[in-house]
């Protein structure tokens, strides 16, 4: 078995060690833009479709155009800005197509990183997983009743659990896909979350997954993560279709 389970890159990265790090000046300029911009879009702190103008995003972060270029050419790359041609950067829209091919996505690349984590996860790897499900767990015995969703906590911890998921997988690639699609699917997910009505509890689906997982049992974990997903996907559906087109444009 692999021990090397320490996953490249910012691939495990929270959103709170993200956030952590945006004002350290240690940092090179066009890291700082980049995880500031992406922090704040994968928020919804910027409309679906905004244009994403460099003068004022200079202003907002305090922070050159040149790096701040480059950090949107980057999440271009991601999926989480659109670039349009000699007209600037947008922000990307948020549509059903959108969420449907990302949904699909996210099944290709995270079961198979699953299954791979499974086969070669040792007793750190586990460890790991417990670790973030008990934290997950923590945040939301202190929230109790209250909205978690948007709670920014919550969603670094949220983030943290999904992803020690798949820290022992052995494909590089693969683990920075799942960074990437996260980050699209958080920006959907924050987004369905101010606008539907009645919340979604997801403790007793992440236990299930987590024990499923520690069982070793890999088409049954599988087959919870693909309902976990399209779960959300179906949320995030009902959610769209019930919005008029052009504010998520």
């Amino acid at each position: 078995m692999s021990t090397n389970h320490e996953p490249p890159g910012a691939a495990c990265a929270t959103m709170a060690s993200v956030s952590a790090t945006t004002d350290d000046l240690s940092v090179p300029l066009t890291e700082r833009a980049y995880r500031q911009l992406r922090q704040d879009i994968v928020r919804c702190e910027f409309a679906p479709g905004a244009r994403l103008r460099v003068e004022e995003l200079s202003r907002r972060y305090a922070i050159s155009s040149s790096p701040l270029r480059e950090a949107l050419n980057r999440l271009s790359e991601q999926g989480l800005v659109r670039a349009l041609e000699n007209r600037g950067f947008r922000v990307a829209p948020l549509t059903v197509e959108g969420v449907s091919d990302l949904a699909r996505t996210r099944l290709l690349v995270e079961c198979e990183a699953l299954r791979d984590a499974m086969a070669h996860g040792d007793d750190a790897w586990e460890a790991g997983m417990v670790a973030a499900a008990h934290g997950l767990a923590l945040i939301e015995q202190r929230l109790g009743d209250g909205p978690r969703a948007l709670d920014d906590e919550w969603s670094a911890r949220h983030r943290a659990f999904h992803l020690s998921l798949y820290g022992a997988c052995t494909s590089p690639l693969l683990l920075n896909l799942v960074n990437v699609l996260f980050d699209n699917a958080e920006r959907y997910r924050r987004w369905s979350a101010q606008h539907r009505q009645t919340p979604r509890r997801k403790h007793a689906e992440h236990q299930r997954l987590l024990n499923t997982v520690l069982s070793r049992d890999a088409d049954k974990a599988v087959d919870l993560l693909r309902q976990h997903i399209s779960a959300t996907e179906r949320l995030v559906v009902a959610s769209l279709t019930a919005m008029p087109g052009p504010a998520l444009q």
